[in-house]
């Protein structure tokens, strides 16, 4: 009798390879979520701190015209060279790496759950609204010490040099806030930035979500193998749009909260807290002054928007043949 040599596999293998195909399963919106969200914030790191600086000028400049945001650019790059704009881009990328893993992998999984739980027939904008708010909210309260170390480090230059703190790098902003002014410093603003939070991913990705129905019926796109380019193009530009107009507001109050440092004679901070940050802005400068830098807000956030929907298609794709 002459016996085959070829082995099958075992059930123990087989059981493993199993077990490791559901973990890539449940690790996919997180590794590509996180991964799109990280790369575009490196492309877009300049707009973003055009944009806090032009929010924090209101509070360091009253009175005076806030400057656009190519020009505040070009200053920069003439004072301190074309590194200085890429300022705090360790922060920015540590941040993503945990915030927005989590607000584009929590939503998706949320969404993907919540399809199932409507025998796979999509759902309607209200419940993609309360997952993208449930996501958005989580994912803040993870991710907020490192937005704190970004905006420190994005405006800290704007300071009279006597005053500024001159971290080195973002574990640098992470330690010293942390030793001078307690574990809760790195919790500033964080009731702004969670609706900051809810608002971009309602905009961005529950906005994006429906504006594809929309786009693709215009387009008369039937998405049997995912939407066309033209369709992912005008949905991603939707909401970036919607994005930026819902979470502006708060995006400002957050930035000044986090930004802010106690006066050298009296020892008080500017504000109190999120209501006093929106009646001194309301008072000072305006309803307009809540929409202070819309310009480079939009100028970041329909760009961020539109590479992270569009890149992350190419990075899931990617990721599910590595893990096929």
């Amino acid at each position: 009798c002459i016996c085959s040599s070829t082995s099958l596999p075992n059930n123990e293998t087989m059981s493993e390879t199993k077990e490791a195909s559901g973990f890539a399963k449940v690790a996919e919106p997180f590794v590509c979520g996180g991964s799109a969200a990280t790369f575009a914030s490196c492309v877009i790191h300049p707009i973003d701190l055009a944009k806090v600086r032009m929010q924090l000028y209101g509070h360091l400049n009253p009175g005076k015209k806030v400057p656009s945001f190519p020009s505040l650019l070009s200053e920069m790059i003439k004072k301190d060279g074309i590194t200085s704009v890429y300022k705090g881009v360790d922060a920015a990328i540590g941040r993503q790496l945990v915030y927005g893993t989590a607000r584009i992998g929590l939503h998706r999984t949320f969404s993907d759950k919540l399809v199932e739980m409507n025998e796979g027939k999509p759902i309607n904008f209200l419940t993609k609204t309360l997952s993208g708010m449930a996501s958005g909210s989580i994912a803040v309260c993870i991710g907020t010490p490192f937005d704190i170390a970004l905006v420190r480090l994005q405006s800290d230059s704007m300071a009279p040099k006597s005053e500024r703190r001159n971290y080195k790098n973002v574990f640098d902003a992470l330690i010293r806030t942390t030793s001078e002014e307690g574990v809760g410093a790195l919790y500033k603003g964080l009731l702004p930035n969670i609706l900051r939070g809810m608002s971009m991913n309602v905009g961005m990705l529950a906005c994006y979500d429906q504006a594809k129905e929309v786009v693709a019926s215009l387009l008369n796109d039937p998405m049997t193998d995912g939407p066309t380019l033209p369709t992912k193009m005008g949905s991603s530009a939707v909401a970036g749009f919607t994005a930026a107009l819902f979470s502006l507001p708060f995006d400002l109050i957050k930035s000044r909260l986090m930004a802010q440092k106690p006066d050298l004679a009296t020892g008080k901070l500017p504000y109190k807290g999120i209501v006093d940050c929106g009646v001194k802005i309301f008072q000072k400068e305006g309803p307009a002054g809540f929409f202070s830098g819309f310009s480079a807000y939009y100028g970041r956030c329909a760009p961020h928007a539109m590479i992270i929907l569009l890149s992350i298609e190419s990075i899931t794709q990617a990721y599910k043949n590595a893990f096929n």
